[in-house]
């Protein structure tokens, strides 16, 4: 028990840069209390005590205001951070690492007992404040829920959700948009990640541009490399692009920046 409390305790140390000290955790932590609280409750609630189970669980919302059904499954190290109005369900499952803020629902859509009603999270998933995650589905290890989104579908693990109904952002699609938009020279997170007709033609821009340019640098590589291999003149203009160029300063002037 002491062990688990110290690897509580020494995680909100390390992600919250206003902890300063163990007794200040310890004493003025709400989302510490909850947990502590949980524990005991969900014991009560596995053991056929339903009803003191669900007393301590009315204690530790009255007390903390983060509300955590007993029956909920809740794994190490996961951190509620500032948390005032938390509500986590029955079925719901938070896995190892896992960081929620305050606002957070993970609550059910289904009315049958006994289903599996609520969200399962992963392994170091990243609840946003305000967010709702509604429904039995799992979001993956790594994931991220933005604030304030309404997730009502699988989150695949690494990926992000935001906005409302929310939208899924692959983490290797976004990541090399960006790694291609900065090597043009243009930074894609100026690209707001909404339902904007010209944010999401911007993106589609930026996309085809980029691999546009690999296609055409690669064509003019190979006519390169059979013009040597065949010990004549290269027949490739002088001007040709040989190397992935894109002009980021005309596509900062179709947003008007």
């Amino acid at each position: 028990m002491f062990s688990r409390l110290r690897s509580d305790v020494q995680c909100i140390l390390d992600r919250d840069p206003a902890a300063r000290t163990i007794w200040e955790v310890l004493t003025c932590y709400p989302g510490l209390h909850a947990l502590v609280l949980h524990r005991r409750a969900h014991w009560f609630w596995t053991h056929d005590f339903k009803w003191l189970g669900r007393f301590v669980s009315h204690i530790g919302r009255w007390l903390t205001g983060i509300e955590i059904h007993p029956g909920a499954k809740i794994g190490q190290r996961v951190f509620f951070d500032h948390a005032m109005g938390v509500v986590v369900g029955e079925t719901a499952e938070i896995g190892d690492g896992c960081t929620i803020y305050q606002g957070v629902t993970l609550g059910g859509t289904s009315l049958y007992k006994g289903a599996k009603r609520h969200p399962t999270l992963g392994r170091d998933v990243v609840v946003g404040a305000g967010a709702k995650v509604l429904g039995g589905f799992t979001v993956g290890d790594g994931a991220k829920v933005g604030s304030n989104a309404v997730v009502t579908k699988p989150v695949p693990a690494g990926a992000t959700a935001v906005g409302n109904p929310a939208r899924i952002i692959e983490a290797d699609t976004d990541a090399k948009r960006e790694a291609a938009a900065s090597k043009m020279g243009f930074s894609a997170y100026g690209v707001t990640q909404n339902d904007d007709p010209l944010s999401l033609a911007m993106r589609g821009l930026i996309d085809s541009a980029s691999s546009q340019e690999h296609q055409i640098a690669l064509l003019w590589q190979a006519v390169a490399t059979l013009s040597e291999e065949r010990s004549t003149k290269s027949c490739v203009p002088a001007d040709a692009a040989r190397d992935e160029i894109f002009q980021a300063d005309r596509l900062t002037q179709l947003i008007g920046k």
